[in-house]
C-alpha cells in the first residue's frame, strides 16, 4: 500500500505511539523525516533516534519522551501543509503555536528549521507541523 503523504504518517505513527505508551516507534526513512526527527529531538520532545535495520529494511527509530508521571511530552502533533494544499507564510505572518510555548516545523530556502528560527533569518516558507 502506498502511502500519499508519508509525513503525516510518520506524525500519526509518533501521535499512536505516545497516546498508547510505547518506548520506541519506527518510521521508513526520507531526508525530510530525518531532519523533522532532528528538531523534535533538539526542541526536547523526543529522547533519542537511530538508524536500525530490521529484516533488511532501514528503519528510524524515535525513543519517545515522557514526564516523571508518565505523560507524553506531546500533547499535540498537526500536519498543516498537505499535498492537496500546500501552506506557506512568510516570516512575519507565521502563526505562533499555543501562545508560543509549541513550536512549528517550516521548510525553507534555509533548510528544515522551527519558526524561532524562521522569525530570527527573515525567511518564510511552507508550514510543515505543529507541535507541542
Amino acid at each position: 500500500m502506498s502511502v500519499s503523504d508519508p509525513i503525516a504518517d510518520m506524525l500519526t505513527k509518533i501521535r499512536n505511539a505516545c497516546i498508547a505508551r510505547h518506548e520506541k516507534v519506527d518510521v521508513v526513512p526520507s531526508r525530510l523525516k530525518l531532519e523533522i526527527i532532528k528538531i523534535l529531538k533538539n526542541e526536547g520532545y523526543v529522547k533519542n533516534f537511530k538508524k536500525v535495520m530490521v529484516q533488511d529494511k532501514p528503519y528510524i527509530r524515535i525513543f519517545l519522551k515522557y514526564n516523571d508521571s508518565q505523560q507524553p511530552i506531546i500533547h499535540e502533533v498537526d500536519r498543516i501543509s498537505k499535498p492537496g494544499r500546500r501552506v506557506y507564510a512568510g516570516y512575519k505572518d507565521m502563526p505562533r503555536i499555543k501562545n508560543g510555548y509549541g513550536t512549528l516545523i517550516v521548510s525553507t530556502s534555509a533548510g528544515v528549521i522551527t519558526d524561532k528560527k524562521a522569525r530570527e533569518r527573515k525567511v518564510g516558507g511552507e508550514l510543515i507541523c505543529s507541535i507541542w
